[in-house]
Order: C-alpha cells, then sequence, then structure tokens
C-alpha cells in the first residue's frame, strides 16, 4: 500500500532514531549516560500514587470516561491555576483536560487550521510545532529566536512581514530548550501583537516549575483570553510524564472548538489516572520546594560539567535542561555531541533539532541523578 502524502511532510523524531542508535551502543556494553531526554527519572508523590491505587476500586472506574474529564479534576485545575498564577478560569466550559499536551498541539492545529494557513514557529522550538503543522496541510512559517535578544521574538520586525494567511502562533515561556523566561511586558506585547493580526496565540507552558521562582501564565495578562490558548502538562511539574495528563485553557469558545476534534479521537482518560492528578493539583509548597531542591544540586554539578567542555550558558534559566553554546571553534553541534558519545559515552541533544538557530549550542537534561552527573565529570577528568 501507499502511504498517504502527508508522511512526506514529515520525518522521524530525532530521538526516536538517535536513541536507537544508544541503546545498540549500550546492548554492546558501552556505559552510556543519557542526557538527553527530559523524562523525569523521579517519583510522583506518594499521595498520588496512593489515590491511583485506591480508586481503580470505585464504582464506574473501568468505564468510559467523560471526553471533558471528571468535573473534580477540572476543578481542581481551575484552583491551581487561580492560586498558582492567580488566573480565575470556568471550570465548566474554559479547561479542557488531555492526554498529555502533546495531543492538545494536534487537536489545536485540526481545530484551526485548514491546508494553505500559515503557522508561526520559534526557531528554535518544540519540533511537534512544525510536524503537526504540516501533518496538517498548513504552512510553517518559523520566526527567529536569537540569544542576543533574550529568546523573544522580534515582534516589531515580524509585523513588517505579510501576515494575511496567518492563523496560528506558538510559543513556550518558559522557552523550550533555552530555560528564557518572559516578562509581563513581553506576554503583553505578545498579547497586542495577536489581538492586531487576528491570530490565534498558544502558549505551551510545561516547565513555570521548576527551578523557577515566578511562575507565570500568559493567561493572566488582560485580554489574553480573547486571543489565547495555553497548554499546560503535570509530566514535569509532579513527575508524571508516562501518566499523559494535560491540559487546554482558553476562552469556552476555542475550548468547545478543541472539544469537536478530541471527542472524535479518543474515549476519555482513564478514571484512576484522573484522580491521581486530582491529588497531584493539590499538593502543597512543600512538594515544589522538595523538587527545586533536586534539580538545584543537580544543575549545580551540571554546570561543572558545562565548564569542563568550555560553554557558556545562563544561570537563571529555568526548567529541567541547561543550554549551552558551544565554545569558539567547536565542531557542528550534531558532530560535536557523536564526538562525545562515542568518546566519554554521554549522550547530549543537538541544538540543531530545534532548529536552524539551535547551531552552536547543545542541551543537557537534569533528568540524570547525581552519580550519574558526577560520573560524566569524572569522564574528563
Amino acid at each position: 500500500m501507499i502511504t498517504a502524502d502527508r508522511l512526506h511532510s514529515v520525518q522521524e523524531y530525532y530521538f526516536s532514531k538517535k536513541l536507537r542508535e544508544v541503546r545498540e551502543l549500550m546492548n554492546q556494553g558501552k556505559p552510556i549516560i543519557n542526557m538527553g531526554i527530559g523524562s523525569p527519572d523521579l517519583a510522583p508523590s506518594p499521595e498520588v500514587l496512593e489515590t491511583l491505587r485506591d480508586s481503580i476500586l470505585d464504582a464506574g472506574a473501568h468505564q468510559y470516561q467523560s471526553y471533558q474529564g471528571l468535573p473534580q479534576l477540572r476543578e481542581a485545575i481551575a484552583e491551581f491555576y487561580l492560586q498558582k498564577f492567580g488566573v480565575s478560569v470556568n471550570p465548566n466550559n474554559e479547561i479542557l483536560p488531555l492526554m498529555g499536551s502533546k495531543e492538545g498541539i494536534m487537536h489545536i492545529s485540526m481545530a484551526f487550521l485548514n491546508p494553505g494557513d500559515q503557522v508561526l514557529l520559534p526557531n528554535p522550538g518544540y519540533p511537534t510545532y512544525a510536524s503537526v503543522t504540516n501533518l496538517v496541510g498548513a504552512e510553517p512559517v518559523t520566526y527567529d529566536l536569537t540569544l542576543e535578544n533574550g529568546w523573544f521574538p522580534d515582534l516589531e520586525q515580524l509585523s513588517k512581514k505579510d501576515l494575511s494567511k496567518v492563523k496560528l502562533m506558538w510559543v513556550s515561556y518558559p522557552h523550550m530548550p533555552t530555560g528564557a523566561t518572559a516578562t509581563v511586558e513581553q506576554l503583553k506585547t505578545l498579547i497586542d501583537f495577536a489581538l492586531k493580526h487576528q491570530i490565534l496565540l498558544v502558549n505551551d507552558n510545561p516547565y513555570s516549575f521548576v527551578l523557577s521562582n515566578n511562575p507565570t501564565s500568559i493567561l493572566s495578562i488582560e485580554g489574553a483570553k480573547d486571543c489565547t490558548l495555553e497548554l499546560n502538562s503535570l509530566s514535569k511539574t509532579f513527575n508524571m510524564a508516562g501518566w499523559r495528563v494535560g491540559m487546554v485553557l482558553g476562552n469556552a469558545e476555542h475550548i468547545n472548538a478543541v472539544l469537536k476534534v478530541k471527542s472524535n479521537m479518543d474515549s476519555g482518560m482513564f478514571y484512576g489516572i484522573q484522580k491521581g492528578a486530582v491529588a497531584a493539583l493539590q499538593s502543597g509548597p512543600e512538594w515544589f520546594e522538595e523538587l527545586d531542591k533536586v534539580y538545584t544540586k543537580r544543575r549545580e554539578l551540571m554546570f561543572q560539567l558545562v565548564d569542563k567542555l568550555g560553554c557558556t550558558y545562563d544561570k537563571n534559566a529555568v526548567g529541567m535542561f541547561v543550554w549551552c553554546k558551544l565554545p569558539e571553534g567547536a565542531a557542528p553541534s550534531e558532530e560535536f555531541i557523536d564526538q562525545i558519545l562515542y568518546d566519554k559515552d554521554i549522550f547530549i541533544a543537538p541544538g540543531t533539532i530545534f532548529g536552524s538557530n539551535g547551531e552552536g549550542y547543545i542541551r543537557f537534561s537534569l533528568c540524570v541523578k547525581e552519580e550519574k552527573i558526577k560520573e560524566a565529570i569524572e569522564r574528563f577528568n
């Protein structure tokens, strides 16, 4: 059978291919330390695990669930956003739980994009934005993010372009992969830009609570709901990546459009996972404090490793990665990380997988235990 033409517009995800290579090296007996993937190695809280365990005995736990998720989950998300971000959302029609925010990228694109519509994508940025844009037949249009501009778009320059076909714009603050944050004033300029050009702005916001002193939601900006959706996830904040729990928030009209797609794609999230998510969202401040303690220690060690490579980095960046600029005269990013992979048995992500502006950069994940980071440091002594 001949595959659909849309498959010609996408490639296999870099990590999918590269990790096969890494696994093969491990099968050969190589002591590979994987610092490339942002998959939390820590466990959810005991309360979350106990809630999941106990919930499977509840009446109706194994039946189909609502496409909109349990009312308790939507209420917990609303309360979480109110407490942590000062954002008020209606749990009945302004929140839609998702099976991870990654599926939300597809659902939003299917709900709002027609073939030929243009989509503004960050360079560097999360590769899935471009993949999904291509899969739905829309046209990706990248906008530059640079160190010199604090990894924030030059909206004045962008406004000079023909944006008449642009329907959607993806942003991600705190930014992935650089860890850069945006000020409230900068977020306001994004809202003004979207309103002026009649663009639906989508902020992908899963990193607000990892090494961040000031968690911020773009929905806290006045007028944001008129033109903005926000994706969020429990994966990084609560060590629940494999649970696949996320959410999209926005005004009722936008959320209903996404629901039309989602309700034709799945039959609801498992009841026990939803109950566990409620318990996670109700975590006290000590959870976030302990999480930051772990990542702070790891990051300090990772800085030592990065120093060994002669790279530079921003100590104030947030999230679970360290984004590093290679030293002058270094090999291209992918060649550089391959040298380390084969010489030192350490896998690091090259910046180029996030776009052409990632050339000259590499990214370390903090989802690595302290003893492994210390071992990696020793390999350079």
